[in-house]
């Protein structure tokens, strides 16, 4: 028997497996030929998670359980396929210039100096179950050969066939679109971007707020591919000079997942967005969006007011719309009548009216709010002040007995109060209607798997402008470090920091006089808020992300 195998059967003894039925196995493979893993499996002497526990642990590396864990795109990308299908091996996860590679043989030298040669990266083995690569290779030649048969379509096209070749069930375009869609709700990707450029289009997952090239389409693909989504999205595949915005439905693994489409015409073809609207992947419970026990208590305040206008501001994809929805589930009783106007309704809520804007039809903001405040609403959620129109009626309706929910673009609370000056509305009516602002960004969650404590420095500190008269310094603070649960990224998930600015008295005496927006952030902070850096500095001293991460989304 081939002596390299012995660390193997060893590793299964160690591990429980009968030491009889081992070296049975052992001698079945030197009689018949076949190889001891072979044997091993194919006559079930060890489960599959056996022999990958025991491989990992005769060569003394990790293992990666690919049930739970999915490969990051752009490490799969990295091996060329003709490498993955000779040797069986992927990538798993790329950190630091190092290259995690999935192997089912460990002792395999020969496929990890193929992958070191053919990537020019340092390449780190970890031992992964044989079904579970066939899967995912499956998947990769499934994807490769899509993208060849699109191509030979597209040959096609002038022959009038791509009509039938977006639209079939079993058009390979159709399997490669649906591929893209599920591998994006499965990376927990918040955005798909498809973006046209002078050779090919390029695809990129937004995951945890940070984008991940995960495939180059060739430019003889690209308009089949844009074709597929516009015809998804309900929107016209012939018009192409002008944005235009959707909505999909997909089944994905047996729960239907919404997104939202939206195209740019760009120099070099139509630049697709598809923002993922996974009901199933978002929890509503306020208390779970990150919320600090003393912003969470002035915020409270105000939204469980019966009118007024509470307001959450951010930049796109800041989680306004997850906030507000949640406030919404706080507040929605059968006893009170909830009516919400969007643009688009990102997700549907039981025991809630919402109202779906359509500007083609005239079906604006601004239109259809005084029909709503005509149809006896207690709680009027508007998905975005936009306009002068808008931000009027919100803050007449906010003062004539309902509470008036909505979302504004500015950088920070006290810029709210601005903002709505900007907008044409009386200071003195945005002083007496306007009852609270909240300020929120997402920031990334350390893996709780991986993370390694340290003790910071004062340089550190004071590079971070940490707060040292309200928040003590802990003994130690929290990085990344990267493994399996998390694609070796060191994060995985988003936290919310926020700060909430009530409207005291001097505040409203501030917006009566038009004071600046740094005047009111003063007067704020001496009042007790935490602005966005405080709170998300207190996160990390609490362990749930890093300094650096703050860093990086914070002013």
């Amino acid at each position: 028997m081939d002596q390299t195998f012995r660390p193997l059967l060893d590793a299964l003894k160690q591990i429980g497996v009968d030491a009889a039925a081992v070296d049975a196995a052992a001698d079945e493979a030197q009689r018949s030929g076949r190889s001891v893993r072979a044997v091993l499996i194919n006559d079930q002497v060890v489960t599959e998670e056996q022999l990958t526990a025991a491989a990992a642990r005769a060569f003394g590396i990790n293992t990666v359980d690919l049930v739970s864990f999915t490969p990051d795109p752009q490490a799969l990308k990295r091996i060329p396929l003709s490498v993955v299908l000779r040797h069986r091996v992927l990538g798993l996860s790329i950190t630091d210039g190092e290259l995690v590679v999935g192997v089912t043989d460990p002792g395999d030298v020969v496929a990890l100096d193929d992958v070191r040669a053919a990537t020019g990266m340092t390449v780190r083995p970890a031992v992964v179950a044989r079904s579970e690569v066939r899967r995912i290779i499956e998947r990769l030649q499934r994807e490769s050969s899509d993208l060849g048969e699109i191509a030979e379509d597209e040959v096609e096209d002038s022959a009038g066939m791509t009509a039938q070749a977006t639209s079939s069930d079993d058009a390979p375009i159709v399997r490669y679109v649906n591929s893209l869609i599920e591998q994006a709700v499965m990376n927990r990707a918040s955005d798909l971007h498809l973006e046209p450029t002078e050779d090919d289009m390029r695809v990129r997952y937004r995951i945890d707020g940070v984008l991940h090239e995960v495939d180059l389409v060739p430019r003889g693909v690209m308009a089949a591919l844009t074709s597929r989504i516009k015809i998804m999205s309900g929107v016209d595949i012939t018009e192409r000079r002008v944005p235009q915005n959707g909505r999909i439905s997909a089944m994905i693994r047996d729960r239907t997942v919404d997104l939202r489409t939206a195209t740019l015409p760009t120099v070099w073809g139509e630049k697709i967005v598809l923002r993922v609207l996974d009901t199933g992947g978002i929890d509503l419970d306020m208390n779970k969006l990150g919320f600090t026990q003393h912003n969470l208590d002035r915020f409270a305040e105000s939204f469980s007011k019966p009118h007024g206008m509470v307001l959450v501001t951010g930049p796109t994809g800041s989680g306004k719309s997850t906030t507000l929805y949640a406030t919404l589930g706080r507040i929605s009783k059968p006893e009170v009548n909830v009516i919400t106007v969007e643009d688009p309704v990102e997700y549907r809520l039981r025991g809630v009216n919402q109202v779906q804007v359509n500007a083609k039809a005239g079906l604006t903001f601004a239109a259809v709010l005084p029909a709503i405040l005509r149809t006896d609403p207690d709680v009027v959620l508007i998905g975005e002040i936009r306009d002068g129109n808008t931000a009027q009626i919100a803050t007449e309706a906010s003062l004539t007995g309902h509470l008036v929910l909505s979302t504004l673009h500015t950088n920070d609370a006290p810029g709210a109060v601005t903002r709505l000056t900007e907008m044409g509305i009386e200071p003195f009516l945005v002083g007496s209607s306007l009852d609270c602002v909240l300020a929120q960004r997402l920031t990334r969650r350390l893996c709780d798997w991986c993370k390694e404590a340290y003790t910071p420095t004062e340089e550190e500190l004071v590079g971070a402008q940490w707060p040292f008269e309200d928040l003590v310094v802990p003994e130690a603070l929290y990085r990344p470090v990267g493994c399996r649960n998390c694609a070796n990224t060191g994060y995985r998930g988003r936290i919310a920091i926020h700060e909430v600015m009530p409207i005291s008295p001097e505040i409203e005496t501030l917006t009566i006089r038009r004071a600046s927006t740094n005047e009111i952030r003063e007067v704020a902070l001496d009042q007790g808020m935490y602005d966005l850096r405080s709170d998300g500095l207190a996160k990390a001293a609490g362990g749930l992300t890093s300094v650096r991460e703050i860093s990086r989304v914070a002013i």
